[in-house]
């Protein structure tokens, strides 16, 4: 079996009559950057949940580094480095933004299991290693604003910063420029090209000049199936991908 970052094996998923995905095989390797895009109801969400563990497939298998994952849960997926955004924030609103990287940041931590009995001003190191990951964003000046005081966009910066401070091997991201303003999404996108080739990055997006800046193979999915999957020049003239999706030549 191959040992590459994500192999999906006819991944099928069934909520009653309704068939979501259908016999959806993708491999990634190790430090690839691949889109997965589509029109709404392609099923692209459903897949990043079932990848994570938030839902079982009906048929088919994942497996992250060689390991079939299929019946683990969610905790054990991350264990082995698969992190992920949604769609929507997800973090804790009345906790400052250094208060909500050093919970993530404390996660990885040796003695994490014990992290919840020591004063945070105790916690130097960690709070340090945050410093320095807000300034990379430019955000070290909000480090003790609550996070329901940011604008949208600094927020979505600050969860995916979250997922970054995690060190994952795999890195999915469920359209992370969604509502933001051009700067914004720009800001988002050169995180995103900043980061290392050891992250495997699986980015659904449908902003197409986010996805043809950041990624460098596509998987098209169309009615819960693979339409298409190949590098960007490809999947740019492959005429099925403009007839369903792009509406005409890019």
């Amino acid at each position: 079996m191959s040992a590459g970052a994500m192999r999906l094996n006819a991944i099928s998923k069934r909520f009653g009559s309704l068939h979501v995905l259908r016999d959806v095989s993708i491999e990634v390797e190790p430090g690839e950057r691949c889109g997965i895009i589509g029109p709404n109801g392609a099923g692209k969400s459903t897949l990043f949940n079932v990848i994570a563990g938030e839902l079982a497939p009906s048929a088919g298998s994942v497996t992250l580094f060689g390991r079939d994952v299929t019946k683990l849960g969610i905790h054990s997926r991350a264990r082995l480095g698969l992190a992920r955004t949604f769609q929507a924030t997800t973090l804790f609103p009345r906790l400052t933004v250094l208060e909500n990287l050093l919970l993530a940041l404390q996660a990885h931590h040796p003695r994490r299991h014990f992290q919840c009995f020591i004063p945070q001003r105790r916690y130097v190191d960690g709070e340090a290693q945050a410093r320095r990951l807000l300034a990379r964003v430019e955000l070290e000046h909000r480090a003790h604003t609550q996070v329901c005081a940011l604008g949208y966009g600094e927020r979505r910066q600050l969860e995916l910063l979250l997922a970054i401070s995690q060190r994952p091997r795999i890195l999915l991201l469920d359209e992370p420029t969604a509502g933001l303003a051009p700067g914004d999404a720009s800001l988002v996108t050169e995180m995103l090209k900043r980061e290392g080739g050891e992250t495997t990055i699986v980015l659904i997006e449908h902003d197409m000049g986010v996805v043809f800046d950041v990624v460098e193979r596509l998987v098209v999915l169309h009615h819960g199936s693979v339409v298409a999957d190949g590098p960007l020049d490809r999947i740019r003239a492959d005429e099925k991908v403009q007839e369903i999706y792009l509406g005409g030549k890019l």
